[in-house]
């Protein structure tokens, strides 16, 4: 027999947001493994997000979606608010008790960066005695921004409020969870320290899955990428994802090889670096961060950034396109780039400049996919420049339209599938445990 798991997911297709994609990647696999899942979501007219309606298209149509409503938010933008788990937190509430009330579930399963609602858990689990998992995908409560002295996302205001409640919501939050999972080996150390008591068993860091279905449907149904155009004699190299502040050092070092590089080499004049979706704000709150920092190193003639994002599945023709790819690290150690193993997938001469400590410059050397540049905290930019420019001019080398040597055996272990299966591994614990 089945075990059903409530999924709380906010943030949920045609909603196009990094936080879901766990959960999306991961329904097609549950049932294999023994779960069967109920997705609660927020409506996305209530999500000032970027809406992509062919995500919809990924999803397994026997998966039930509850979705909750929220107070709009053009009546709390006037305050500055427009945070969504303030706006959805109660109607979440509501939908949740309701579903737990009426249905049988074994899990209640939290995996989303809209931390705030990770306080539902020790409350359905004392209401209606489910057990809980979460899945911290980034920190909850992070001092990164006091230690780098990089303004967040939103401002200094709306940083202090949010962790603030943070360090008053998580210690019960987590205490409660009968697991934790997360996407980085960092964040269990952190919290283990931060709260003693707490067992390491009780943590499993498991990241996100590669989204093969997802490539493997984009070249079936011949989706087209709109952001060049491959016959016009250039050559194209994408980033695509966010961008940021905390990525300036490893584009620094990036951009000052490229420029040291086309005093010997003038092919790279005919190099066009495209940085696509840099930003997850919309319209005139959108600023860009990459364009920048290429002005500061005199390469702005070779970067085009462009921060609205595009459709998933045309992002992945983006990739499936390009000439070649970058993957472009923060320096918060800890930040874990699923986004490199939709580049491993599309086949294309990949190129990582990541912190040292990151997991996706781990991932690329394992399964021999790419090229990797690491960089240390505080490193000078000169010097991962030096480090970054015998790369780049391998990479010029490289005959266009020549696919890596990828050990595909190796990399099945970060499948979506293989992942998902060690995610239902963890519910079977925490379900088991629950009922003790």
């Amino acid at each position: 027999m089945l075990r059903r798991v409530l999924i709380v997911s906010p943030h949920f297709p045609p909603v196009n947001a990094p936080d879901h994609q766990r959960v999306r990647m991961s329904l097609p696999y549950l049932r294999d493994n023994g779960w069967e899942a109920h997705v609660l979501a927020v409506d996305p007219q209530f999500i000032e997000g970027f809406q992509d309606p062919g995500l919809v298209r990924t999803l397994p149509g026997d998966v039930p979606v509850t979705r909750a409503a929220a107070i709009p938010p053009r009546l709390t933008r006037w305050l500055g608010l427009g945070n969504l788990a303030l706006r959805a937190l109660l109607p979440l509430d509501r939908e949740g008790s309701r579903l737990l009330r009426r249905g049988r579930f074994d899990l209640v399963y939290f995996s989303t960066t809209v931390f705030p609602v990770m306080r539902l858990g020790p409350r359905w689990k004392r209401r209606f005695g489910v057990p809980f998992v979460l899945d911290l995908q980034d920190p909850w409560v992070s001092d990164y921004y006091d230690r780098s002295g990089v303004r967040p996302p939103g401002g200094w205001f709306k940083y202090r409020l949010s962790q603030w409640l943070a360090r008053r919501s998580e210690p019960a939050a987590v205490r409660a969870a009968a697991h934790v999972i997360s996407v980085s080996p960092s964040y269990p150390q952190t919290l283990l320290a931060r709260y003693p008591g707490l067992r390491a068993e009780r943590f499993t860091v498991l990241p996100f899955g590669a989204p093969e279905a997802d490539a493997e449907f984009v070249r079936r149904q011949g989706v087209k990428q709109t952001v060049f155009d491959p016959a016009d004699g250039l050559r194209h190299w994408v980033y695509l994802g966010r961008g940021g502040a905390d990525m300036a050092p490893a584009l620094r070092g990036l951009f000052l090889a490229l420029r040291s590089l086309r005093q010997e080499r003038p092919e790279v004049n005919r190099l066009r670096l495209h940085f696509v979706g840099t930003s997850y704000a919309t319209g005139p709150r959108a600023q860009k961060t990459v364009e920048p920092v290429a002005r500061e190193c005199g390469v702005a003639d070779l970067v085009s950034e462009q921060t609205g994002r595009i459709p998933y599945l045309e992002g992945l023709a983006l990739l499936h396109a390009s000439d070649a790819l970058l993957v472009v690290g923060s320096d918060d150690a800890s930040y874990s780039a699923s986004k490199v193993y939709p580049c491993i997938l599309a086949g294309r001469p990949l190129l990582a400049v990541v912190h040292e400590g990151s997991v996706a410059g781990e991932v690329v050397c394992r399964c021999r996919a790419g090229d990797v540049v690491s960089f240390r905290t505080g490193q000078a930019p000169e010097e991962l420049a030096r480090a970054v420019a015998p790369a780049l001019g391998q990479m010029l080398d490289r005959p266009r339209g020549q696919v890596p040597a990828t050990d595909w055996e190796a990399f099945a272990a970060y499948s979506a599938r293989a992942m998902t299966r060690q995610q239902c591994a963890v519910f079977d614990q925490a379900a088991r445990e629950g009922l003790q």
